[in-house]
């Protein structure tokens, strides 16, 4: 199963510690966690802008599933979340820590039925939250 994961990378990188969680969770069940952040694709060269939004379109294609970490404001989360959900209908887990006081309400506010929005606290209830979302797409 892919599963493209979305977080800030030049925006609020407040939680990304949190971001990197997700992806190393993702890739100890055995799927393929599709980030820049993910070492198994990591490049050492750098990429156009023009180039990295290609990359992403082309994994966000591959995707079976979205899991993104929204707890710091990030316009390209914003936009990868919102391709995935109207434009090719794949389920979005969004998560944020819940110290967060204001989480951007495009997110916290959007009624798809695809979409499921949810806090957590911790590592561990991270890890149980991704685990059970993706149980129910397997």
């Amino acid at each position: 199963m892919n599963i493209y994961c979305a977080g800030p990378i030049k925006g609020d990188v407040s939680y990304q510690k949190y971001y990197d969680e997700i992806i190393a969770h993702i890739n100890s069940l055995g799927l393929t966690a599709l980030s820049e952040l993910n070492k198994e694709f990591s490049g050492k060269k750098s990429l156009t802008a023009e180039e990295i939004f290609n990359r992403d379109i082309s994994w966000l294609k591959k995707s079976d599933l979205i899991i993104a970490e929204v707890s710091g404001p990030s316009l390209g989360v914003g936009f990868e979340i919102a391709f995935g959900l109207y434009q090719l209908k794949i389920p979005v887990l969004a998560l944020y820590n819940k110290k967060v006081k204001k989480v951007s309400a495009m997110i916290t506010g959007c009624n798809s039925k695809l979409l499921k929005v949810i806090g957590y606290t911790n590592t561990n209830d991270l890890k149980n939250t991704i685990s059970t979302f993706i149980k129910d797409f397997e």
